[in-house]
């Protein structure tokens, strides 16, 4: 199930990146919002700096990104502003708790919970215990399947993972993630399992309904074990797109401005 990011008409950025710019020059989007600039520049083969203000939206572009172009954060284009490691992790979700959760999420491949496509907007408050959504299709039918994400900075306890149970249970959903800052407890990694598994018609394959992943496991590589959507096999390939490592995208926080003096130094 194709995400359709596109809110801006790409078409007309293109015809202006066409007209005001070479090959390999440098385009400069300092609200890329949902990044349809970005997109634009990475097709016509220019090199690009996105700038915005909120991890939600920078972590749209990167699903943008991966989705269109098969770009990859950190291999392909950088991302300053946003934690590189479990420290930089543990600082965000003590300043903030919503930043953290619309950080985390993309880097699973879930868009936050309440935020449409190209909008930068997540819910907050009472969510139901729903923080992030992955949604697959993995048989002919051509209908979808949920993931539901529950994010987690603080502690966390075995609560947490029966309040999750309930949730996939109530929403009807797939497969549950819980992902943790804290790593899980005994009696959490129990109950996950207790949940048994989702099986795959279409794959023929078991996948544990409950899965527990630590945000060091995330920043490791590793990824929730899902069904792989038969729709990304029958798409004839990504758009045509540049190879270069592009400037990268920036989250502007008060700290990197001051940092930094000029957001758009960035080189």
């Amino acid at each position: 199930m194709r995400t359709n990011y596109f809110k801006k008409p790409v078409a007309l950025l293109e015809r202006i990146i066409l007209a005001s710019s070479n090959e390999g020059d440098v385009v400069l989007d300092p609200f890329c919002g949902c990044g349809t600039t970005i997109a634009a520049a990475q097709k016509l083969n220019r090199e690009w700096i996105g700038i915005d203000i909120t991890h939600l939206s920078v972590g749209l572009q990167k699903l943008r990104l991966k989705d269109s172009f098969g770009l990859t954060a950190g291999k392909d284009y950088k991302v300053i502003g946003q934690p590189e490691d479990l420290a930089g992790a543990k600082k965000l979700a003590e300043e903030d708790k919503y930043g953290f959760q619309w950080w985390i999420l993309p880097l699973i491949g879930a868009k936050a919970f309440g935020s449409e496509a190209g909008k930068k907007v997540g819910k907050k408050g009472a969510d139901g215990g729903i923080d992030g959504m992955i949604v697959f299709t993995d048989d002919n039918s051509g209908k979808a399947k949920r993931v539901i994400v529950s994010v987690k900075g603080g502690h966390v306890n075995v609560a947490h993972i029966r309040d999750l149970v309930g949730t996939i249970d109530r929403e009807k959903a797939a497969i549950g993630i819980f992902l943790t800052l804290e790593k899980p407890t005994k009696p959490m990694i129990e109950e996950a399992l207790g949940k048994g598994f989702y099986h795959s018609d279409g794959w023929g394959k078991d996948y544990p309904r409950l899965q527990i992943l630590t945000v060091e496991e995330v920043l490791a590589g590793k990824q929730p074990n899902l069904p792989p959507n038969i729709d990304t096999f029958k798409k004839a390939g990504k758009i045509t797109a540049a190879k270069s490592l592009q400037s990268g995208l920036f989250a502007e926080t008060p700290e990197n401005i001051e940092e930094s003096g000029d957001p758009s130094s960035i080189s």
